[in-house]
């Protein structure tokens, strides 16, 4: 079953965070006891428009080899649409009782707000922010009780790097971290996860509802920035003084070129607060001091040219005539 409009409207949304059938307890995973492995991946990093997804799927160590052999789990990227639903619905009907999954939609206007914001007002760059996903993915399932032993991810950044920040952020001695390129094609646990992600992210896209109070159309292609009809349609839906609707992430290059190119000038004029009109009012003190100190010295420049030239006068026997 696909999600529903008023999950997909949320900025994060978590899909099995506490999974509760007609207000029952939550349900509990019938392999907590064995040891597990954890597998994340995303989807959609690079696209201009919607969100990112994190997945993570999670089962026993000794069952890697059975889940791999049954369904054929493999890199999202290499198979078809109806292929990954198929494998989504494979993996939701052994929920609980042979693996887990969870995923985490980033939405565009938070990855914008997140990108564009300055660092000491908690402003990210997209390394960080995949990073401390997959940190609380990892956290998520530990916190449920499951005995986790291995955690393999797909590499965000430098690989050496990347598992050295998850040693000290996990700092959990027992727990092996395997990061590596090309990961959710190489470890079905991963490969899993990359599908959870990517049919997640497609739904979310199919159904999203636009916040504009405007007809936006979904004709966007791909979405990624090289494609010359997610272009066409980021210049048909801008807006010269608001910009794009809430689905484009504002922080990418491609929008900036757009807006650069398409946006209204304004100028805006704002009126000095008490703070401004102080500081203003000292600096013109300031200036007046200085302006008398000025005069004062012109003045007596001009008294000493003027005794120079009395004597001068006075001594060529000219006398001068004084008016006021």
């Amino acid at each position: 079953m696909k999600s529903s409009k008023k999950q997909i409207a949320t900025a994060n949304f978590n899909e099995n965070v506490t999974p509760i059938i007609n207000n029952e307890k939550p349900k509990k995973y019938l392999f907590m006891n064995e040891t597990c492995e954890i597998g994340i991946d995303e989807a959609g990093r690079g696209p201009v428009l919607g969100p990112m997804v994190y997945g993570c799927c999670f089962w026993p160590l000794d069952k890697k080899d059975y889940f791999k052999k049954k369904y054929g789990f493999t890199d999202s990227k290499q198979l078809n649409e109806e292929q990954r639903e198929m494998m989504f619905d494979q993996i939701k009907s052994c929920q609980y009782t042979e693996l887990g999954y969870f995923t985490t939609v980033l939405n565009a206007d938070l990855l914008s707000n997140l990108m564009l914001a300055e660092s000491k007002s908690g402003g990210k760059n997209l390394n960080t922010i995949s990073h401390n996903t997959a940190i609380d993915l990892i956290n998520k399932v530990k916190a449920l009780g499951v005995n986790v032993t291995k955690v393999i991810l797909d590499t965000v950044g430098q690989p050496e790097s990347y598992k050295r920040l998850l040693q000290s952020r996990l700092n959990d001695s027992r727990i092996e971290i395997i990061v590596e390129s090309k990961a959710d094609l190489n470890h079905p646990v991963v490969s899993a996860s990359s599908i959870c992600a990517k049919v997640t992210r497609d739904r979310v896209l199919a159904d999203w509802v636009y916040q504009e109070q405007k007809r936006i159309d979904k004709d966007y292609g791909c979405g990624y920035p090289s494609d010359p009809k997610a272009k066409e349609w980021l210049k048909r839906n801008l807006d010269p003084v608001f910009g794009f609707p809430t689905l484009v992430r504002f922080s990418w290059k491609t929008c900036y070129s757009i807006l650069e190119d398409h946006k209204m000038e304004i100028n805006w004029k704002d009126d000095p607060d008490e703070k401004d009109q102080k500081k203003q009012q000292k600096l013109q003190f300031n200036s007046k001091k200085d302006d008398g100190h000025r005069n004062q010295d012109q003045n007596q420049m001009k008294s000493q040219k003027l005794r120079d030239n009395n004597k001068s006068i006075k001594n060529l026997g000219i006398k001068r005539e004084i008016s006021f």
